[in-house]
């Protein structure tokens, strides 16, 4: 199974490409889509989805996970982080992969045994768990990879949260 994690903005979108082969949990492939507040909002969002939609045809995964919206009391970030997530989700259904919204409590109960784990904390768990030799940044692109493997535990490929090991 090989899933797409997306951790959702509109000045960075990360990404990350997580796969289990009934052995281990290993990363295909991660980076970040960048753009300005110079750049028009219609601008922003077309960038997103086309720089997504070219990754997703490159590493041709199973499905989408993606980040559900925090929404706190930056109502505008939170509508800026919604119209990136539609554009995401919109490359998902276009490319024909299922997507599955995580939070972020969920993420971290998941890959730390948490809830209320600090991102340095996942991040040690991610790098761990990916056999990485270093942790990705920026910090968007470590979230990705953790809702990808969040996924990958909770669809039950990795039954009892239990990872193998090489």
């Amino acid at each position: 199974m090989r899933v797409i994690g997306i951790d959702p903005g509109t000045a960075i979108t990360g990404w990350g490409v997580v796969e289990f082969n009934h052995e281990t949990l290993k990363s295909i492939d991660f980076g970040y889509i960048t753009t300005t507040p110079e750049q028009p909002g219609a601008e922003r969002l077309k960038k997103i989805y086309e720089d997504l939609l070219a990754v997703i045809k490159n590493t041709t995964p199973d499905d989408m996970a993606i980040e559900k919206i925090f929404f706190n009391i930056n109502v505008k970030t939170a509508l800026s982080v919604g119209q990136a997530r539609g554009v995401c989700l919109l490359a998902a259904a276009i490319a024909n992969i299922p997507a599955y919204e995580y939070n972020t409590s969920e993420v971290k109960s998941i890959i730390t045994g948490y809830g209320r784990a600090t991102k340095s904390e996942v991040a040690s768990k991610i790098k761990e768990l990916l056999y990485l030799k270093e942790t990705p940044k920026p910090d968007d692109v470590t979230d990705a990879l953790a809702i990808a493997a969040t996924h990958i535990i909770q669809k039950g490929t990795c039954k009892n949260h239990e990872i193998p090991r090489d």
